[in-house]
């Protein structure tokens, strides 16, 4: 595995201390087995409550294993308060229960995970040990951690061009082509990204990767990815209230999902063909700022007028779009921190699901459950279509109406995608607001799971 996993002890001859979990029903049977178990519960008031961890001693006062609670919760948010519920540095192994060993293993990994590198101090997790994770929950927690490193970086230190350089990295990790589209080829080929970050000093970049599963042929699945990458938002000449501000790094969240959703596809070498898209940029307020009532020219030949520069991410978004629908893709799929409004209709943790194709939403739901990631599936209705209707472009960034604005910001979308591509638009909150068990407080890879269920059930055929 290419990057250093939190909580992984990869020595092969290490075994760990058994980790149970049991769930409040499960308690009955499984402390009489275990010795020293049924005082201790008792004692500890140990009722399996999601994320309570009990430790339990041999003869001679060592810790002997642990139980830990999964409560009604999935079983991979259980297992992801033992990492700093267990004794920093101690090393365990997942023991045989009714729950998937994989789903242990990851949500332990994924809760062991803290954004300490820019502290003196770290963060000091207990260890799984790497003979009893499977290998699938360590591609996943590996590709959280891209994302979830991507997200809280700060914006000082994570620019457009530091985000196009972790993309070029990710190329070249896995043997990938990368281009790297930048100046002038950039206002040509994408030229509403340039004009979101023309505001900025730091220059807007496009990176387009493209990779193929060594059993893929040119018959295979063709996936294309597009991600909004703005990597910090001001709101332009529209600014943000201050309070706004606080958590636009995390602005880029859709693109570093993107990114992460591409090392797991190639870390598990599926067989398709990806596209990846990711736009980098910043949108910023200068005298070079693109000014609401602008009118810009898009890769597709629709002009848009700017009713608000604050919806800048659809702007980043609709000429990859366009460019991907170029090459008809089996599937195309956006993700964004695109409207606030899906979080006020869904809240933090349900994605915004919009699809042209009910066979691929079918897929992408059902995923969505069997990855404990739920999506919330709502409709391009095309009723409101006209509310982006613009006097003097062929369409609004905004739509003329105050309601329903994750469904009007998914039909700008819409318009740049080719009719006979199947296509699906999440708009993601990526974040934790609060850490909770196995999703520690900020920025996170939200969706991970469920796209990488959905590709691979697309690669099996079984669409």
């Amino acid at each position: 595995m290419s990057r250093h996993i939190a909580g992984l002890r990869v020595d092969a001859d290490i075994t760990g201390l058994p980790l149970h979990g049991v769930r409040p029903d499960g308690l009955t049977a499984l402390l009489p087995d275990l010795p020293g178990a049924v005082s201790a519960a008792q004692l500890q008031n140990f009722t399996a409550a999601t994320g309570q961890v009990l430790l339990l001693a041999d003869s001679t006062g060592a810790i002997a294993r642990a139980l830990v609670g999964l409560g009604e919760a999935p079983a991979l948010h259980g297992f992801g308060a033992a990492a700093f519920g267990l004794p920093p540095g101690s090393v365990w192994s997942i023991a045989p229960g009714n729950y998937s060993p994989e789903d242990a293993a990851l949500g332990f990994l994924l809760g062991a995970y803290r954004f300490d590198r820019l502290k003196n101090k770290k963060a000091t997790p207990a260890l799984l040990a790497s003979a009893c994770v499977p290998e699938r929950a360590t591609i996943l927690a590996s590709a959280a951690i891209l994302a979830r490193d991507l997200i809280n970086t700060p914006a000082n230190l994570l620019g457009p061009a530091e985000l196009a350089d972790a993309a070029m990295q990710l190329a070249a990790r896995h043997g990938a082509q990368a281009e790297r589209i930048n100046g002038d080829a950039l206002t040509a080929r994408y030229p509403t990204v340039a004009a979101v970050g023309a505001g900025s000093d730091r220059a807007p970049e496009v990176v387009v990767l493209r990779w193929q599963g060594s059993s893929a042929s040119e018959m295979s699945p063709l996936v294309s990815l597009c991600g909004k990458g703005v990597c910090f938002d001001t709101g332009g000449y529209d600014l943000k209230p201050s309070s706004a501000m606080l958590r636009m790094k995390k602005d880029m969240g859709g693109a570093a999902i993107m990114l992460a959703v591409a090392e797991s596809v190639m870390l598990l070498n599926l067989p398709i063909r990806l596209e990846l898209r990711i736009g980098c940029v910043e949108n910023s307020v200068s005298g070079h700022a693109m000014r609401p009532s602008d009118v810009l020219r898009t890769r597709s030949g629709l002009s848009v007028e700017v009713g608000n520069t604050d919806a800048e991410g659809r702007l980043v978004l609709c000429d990859l779009l366009a460019e991907a629908s170029e090459t008809s893709p089996h599937w195309l799929i956006d993700a964004a921190t695109l409207t606030g409004a899906a979080r006020v209709a869904l809240g933090p943790d349900l994605p915004a699901l919009f699809c042209n194709d009910e066979k691929m939403a079918s897929i992408f739901l059902h995923s969505g459950i069997v990855a404990a990631e739920p999506f919330w599936r709502l409709p391009l209705h095309e009723g409101y279509a006209s509310w982006l209707d613009s006097p003097v472009a062929d369409l609004s960034n905004v739509s003329s109406k105050p309601h329903a604005g994750a469904i009007t910001a998914a039909l700008f979308l819409s318009r740049f995608v080719s009719r006979n591509v199947s296509w699906a638009h999440i708009d993601v909150y990526a974040w934790n607001d609060s850490s909770r068990p196995g999703r520690p407080e900020g920025g996170e890879a939200q969706t991970l799971r469920a796209l990488t269920t959905a590709l691979e059930t697309l690669s099996r055929g079984a669409t």
